[in-house]
């Protein structure tokens, strides 16, 4: 039997666990791990960290749920989507999220509760958090204005027509030396879909990991989603933007960019325009020739679909 190819999946939110549950698809050819995002400051994330001085929770927990051997929707009914109401000072968080933060809290060390969820749900690959310093996405504006934290960033409250220029973290951190030696040892570093700076770019930013992706032999695919989110933040709407911002953080070249080709069809259409998603213009003319491909990996319903991309990498990462 062949080895196994190292791949890890670099990025936060929805957008990596979709990936996750893509390639786990085929772990007879792939040992899987991530590097996860932590500067997340809004909603439950956002207040446990205030209130118990740990790190982000929202993120690292989904990748772990998606790790899982156990089906991911059906855990993240459980761990992740119920917002409990009518339960005082829990009003609005989450199980997954109370379960890392309460568990760090109580034993002093935040992979330790990592650890813990990832036994608890057979987790098939390890999941790193990029840091364990505690950090915060800042952003300048094309006018000059800055804006601290990715809660501010990821729902803007300025004029939406000024966009990202340039971001990075504050305080500026190291890198986790083990998510360090995940992308050193990489034969394929995966960037997920997602919003680009405050999931893809805040990955990319402590320091190390530059260093450790340039020295890595690895490969590195970007997988875009197919839709930015209208009310978020204000990034690239086109295709070729995103691959030239990310590259700005990169310390070489994009090797491959996998792209949606799905035209909508009225239902989707319909579910795109219910969650404020817009479809990125797909310029792939202004992409290099041979660095590009596209395939079909839409839901029925709308929204990317983890199994159609699992086939896609299938083929792509032989």
């Amino acid at each position: 039997m062949p080895k196994k190819k190292k791949v890890v999946v670099i990025g936060g939110g929805n957008g990596s666990a979709v990936t996750i549950v893509a390639l786990k698809q085929n772990l007879n050819r792939f040992e899987i791990s991530s590097v996860v995002s932590m500067s997340d400051s809004g909603g439950s994330s956002g207040r446990l960290r205030q209130e118990f001085k740990t790190l982000p929770p929202g993120d690292i927990m989904r990748a772990i749920l998606a790790m899982s051997v156990y089906d991911y929707p059906m855990l993240k009914d459980i761990f992740y989507r119920p917002r409990f109401t009518g339960a005082g000072k829990l009003d609005s968080h989450n199980l997954g999220n109370l379960f890392l933060s309460l568990s760090a809290k109580y034993c002093g060390n935040f992979i330790y509760a990592l650890d813990a969820l990832a036994q608890s749900i057979k987790a098939v690959g390890k999941v790193y958090p990029v840091t364990l310093h505690e950090t915060d996405l800042v952003a300048e504006l094309t006018n000059g204005d800055i804006i601290h934290t990715e809660a501010f960033i990821d729902r803007p409250q300025y004029n939406r027509g000024l966009k990202i220029k340039k971001a990075w973290l504050k305080p500026a951190c190291k890198i986790y030396q083990p998510a360090r030696q995940a992308l050193l040892k990489a034969d394929y570093i995966i960037i997920s879909p997602g919003s680009l700076y405050t999931s893809l770019v805040a990955t990319l930013l402590p320091n190390g990991t530059r260093e450790a992706i340039k020295k890595s032999k690895a490969k590195i695919i970007y997988v875009s989603g197919n839709a930015f989110h209208t009310h978020g933040e204000t990034g690239p709407e086109k295709l070729s933007d995103f691959v030239k911002q990310l590259e700005h953080y990169l310390p070489r070249p994009v090797d491959l960019t996998l792209y949606n080709k799905h035209r909508l069809n009225p239902r989707q259409r319909q579910r795109y325009n219910h969650r404020h998603w817009a479809e990125i213009e797909m310029d792939i003319k202004n992409l290099p020739k041979g660095k590009v491909l596209g395939y079909d990996y839409e839901k029925d319903k709308g929204g990317l679909c983890a199994l159609r991309l699992g086939e896609i990498l299938k083929k792509v990462l032989n």
